[in-house]
């Protein structure tokens, strides 16, 4: 069964009120409560250090407020995140003060609330009421896309194979009234060479999807998200502790679809296309081999260094078709490189662009949708490093140095014409439980490129 979608319940229902405080803001509210309370508060130990609650009974013995703590101001963003998890069941509301995001706070709640419950049954959770004043249909509309997202992900590949992601984007097309092409085949072997070769091993057929909204005459955007339901490494196969997350390697695709569900339910002012080469990356008699060239739709050859290097193949086909377009904008999400991981860590996604503005407009997306990523650089020296002796591009630099870089090096061979390019490679986990960040599957980058577009082209 799919996970509970978020909701916010009507303002003015009945509600337990939540006080959120900064450690700033203790001493007076510490002086503002009754004796009784501020005397248990005393005998809690309590202090709103980030994350830190504190249930504070009414006369009649029942639960009459809630004190939780925010931490130093900006501390963490999304630690309101970290409340349905610390509450008894009931319904609640933020108290509202000046300097209280109650938008951000619910966001976060909604966030921090989602459990994947298609193989158990999920516990009951507190309810919230949509703060007054906030743009409560907003905020789910986000917290629904995420939760789909991290539905995709969390769900292991013998349940989510090519046909499933396609079958995700297709219900995401009839919701929004958008259009779906799905190129398989022969026709996939004749026009997505590499995609065909990454998954013609695997019984599960690979797929390119194309999905389309919005008015022709409006400004192009096209999403492009990396479809590897599972990855085992190809013939240069992955050793066991390698592939335990492999089910995450469509986590590109799953976020491109979560922006792509925000950006179709708010009716941007724009022309949307999202491509989702799908495939699972399998050992067979037929699959790909280390030192083979494989053509490509761009017309480049292809050298094929490491057959775990399977992403950066299956995007190539998808952002030459994007690029002919020449859209206003490609935003392309992949789980491409470890490299990333090991500059970044699990949570700041690398992102590559030459556009100098737009970088900018990235990072202040990011921060602003608490959705984080950091720069890293195009340096176009090390497309070197993909030379190969026999065909146009080698898939891998075969040395242990810039392998994110080079990764996003090899993929702008594939789109030269769009110099408005994002490229994001993201890990699309979350490894331990933060406030608003449960442990699992996770859509980085969604919200950010929700945000920049929003920013862009309004609604």
């Amino acid at each position: 069964m799919p996970s509970r979608p978020p909701e916010l319940l009507p303002p003015g229902t009945a509600a337990t009120p939540i006080a959120c405080l900064t450690l700033e803001e203790w001493p007076a509210a510490r002086d503002a409560l009754s004796r009784a309370q501020g005397a248990y508060c005393t005998a809690v130990d309590f202090t709103p250090k980030a994350g830190r609650i504190v249930l504070l009974p009414g006369e009649d013995g029942t639960l009459a407020r809630v004190l939780y703590g925010l931490g130093e101001p900006g501390e963490d963003r999304l630690v309101a995140g970290k409340l349905p998890g610390l509450l008894p069941p009931g319904t609640y509301r933020f108290e509202t003060r000046d300097g209280f995001d109650a938008a951000e706070a619910a966001l976060a709640w909604l966030l921090g609330g989602y459990r994947f419950a298609r193989y158990r049954t999920a516990s009951p959770s507190p309810g919230l009421v949509a703060p007054e004043g906030v743009d409560a249909a907003e905020i789910v509309r986000i917290a629904v896309a995420v939760a789909m997202g991290r539905d995709l992900v969390n769900t292991p590949a013998n349940d989510l194979g090519p046909a499933e992601i396609e079958a995700a984007a297709r219900a995401l097309a009839e919701r929004h009234g958008a259009a779906v092409a799905v190129t398989l085949g022969e026709d996939l072997a004749r026009d997505f060479p590499l995609v065909h070769a990454v998954g013609a091993a695997s019984p599960r057929a690979p797929r390119l999807i194309d999905l389309t909204w919005g008015p022709a005459d409006a400004p192009r955007v096209t999403l492009v998200g990396k479809g590897v339901a599972f990855d085992t490494g190809g013939l240069d196969i992955k050793p066991s502790s390698g592939m335990l997350l492999m089910k995450k390697d469509m986590g590109g695709a799953a976020a491109a679809l979560a922006a792509a569900d925000m950006v179709m339910g708010a009716g941007l002012r724009l022309r949307l296309r999202l491509l989702i080469p799908a495939v699972e990356n399998a050992v067979a008699g037929n699959a790909f081999r280390p030192g083979d060239v494989l053509a490509s739709r761009a017309g480049l050859s292809v050298e094929i260094g490491n057959t775990d290097a399977e992403g950066r193949l299956i995007l190539a086909d998808a952002l030459c078709l994007a690029d002919a377009e020449e859209p206003d904008l490609i935003v392309d999400f992949a789980t491409l490189t470890g490299a990333a991981r090991v500059a970044l860590g699990p949570d700041l996604p690398a992102f590559f662009t030459e556009d100098e503005d737009l970088a900018g407009a990235v990072m202040q997306a990011g921060a602003r949708a608490i959705d984080p990523v950091w720069r890293m650089p195009l340096h176009k020296p090390y497309a070197k490093l993909l030379d190969s002796k026999v065909a146009d591009i080698n898939n891998v630099s075969g040395g242990p140095f810039a392998g994110a870089i080079t990764a996003a090096l090899f993929l702008r061979r594939f789109a030269p014409k769009t110099r408005r390019h994002v490229h994001l490679d993201l890990y699309g986990w979350n490894p331990t439980t933060r406030p608003g960040r449960p442990e699992g599957g996770e859509v980085q980058g969604a919200r950010l490129v929700y945000r920049l577009l929003k920013d862009r082209y309004g609604a």
